[in-house]
């Protein structure tokens, strides 16, 4: 008991205690456009439910997306992913346990917004098949990336944009990735978001969502969410479900 108490004191200790409040790639699936700050580490925590055919789901436990500032226009990402698919069966139900490979990244600043032209950054990331379950790994290392752009319609609606692609490890072949998502600041604590988003590869039917969320700001550095989608295409996963926590520490805390 003793030793959870600390880490609890430690942990507020080092918050931040900035005055802009956190922002954070989840829940929607369009990563924000804005980096961390300098010495800045941030942990991102999400927990699914994800419906997929009849009976069968997937849950996610978690999804987890660590975060460096590693000086003003360089921000490192490490997003580190376990979840369980249990699968119905007439004999026996099958649960499996996977730890998918290791996706180690980085964030880069390029474009502030100006006018009509979005604050705009580039996001690059790589798996790391041998840091994973055997089951998960994959042939080759398997490289993504994506251009996040922000516009900010007014003081309390933005508007986030997703452009990219990427690879399973398997194949050549791309996996393009859009994302659409309004966001709304509702009074000094909540945040809504609606999104549109999808995978799109050659040959292979569109795979097409619809989700939305909110988000309560417990504090500057401390965020909680909630939210769900659908699947509009024949392959996309049925529903979904999610909750999730994010918070900031200062790495390199004044004394």
């Amino acid at each position: 008991m003793r030793y959870e108490l600390t880490v609890v004191f430690l942990l507020f200790y080092f918050i931040s205690n900035t005055q802009e409040k956190i922002e954070t790639d989840r829940p929607d699936q369009t990563e924000t456009a804005v980096l961390i700050s300098k010495n800045i580490f941030q942990v991102e925590l999400g927990f699914n439910k994800e419906n997929t055919k009849g009976d069968d789901y997937t849950l996610v436990h978690p999804t987890s997306l660590l975060k460096y500032g590693f000086s003003k226009r360089v921000e490192l990402r490490l997003e580190i992913t376990c979840h369980s698919e249990y699968i119905r069966l007439l004999s026996q139900s099958k649960k499996t346990t996977v730890l998918e490979p290791f996706v180690l990244g980085g964030k880069i600043a390029l474009f502030e917004e100006k006018g009509w032209v979005p604050k705009t950054t580039f996001i690059g990331g790589i798996s790391l098949p041998f840091l994973g379950s055997k089951e998960a790994r994959t042939t080759n290392a398997a490289p993504a990336f994506r251009f996040t752009m922000q516009n900010s319609l007014s003081k309390t609606i933005g508007l986030g944009y997703n452009v990219g692609a990427e690879w399973d490890g398997e194949t050549s072949t791309p996996i393009w990735i859009y994302t659409f998502a309004p966001g709304f600041s509702i009074g000094e604590k909540w945040y809504a978001y609606i999104e549109a988003f999808g995978f799109i590869r050659k040959n292979d039917s569109p795979d097409n969502n619809l989700d939305g969320g909110f988000a309560y700001f417990i504090s500057n550095d401390v965020k909680a969410d909630i939210s769900g989608g659908i699947g509009l295409s024949e392959n996309s996963l049925k529903n979904y479900i999610a909750l999730g926590l994010s918070f900031r520490i200062n790495a390199k805390k004044k004394s």
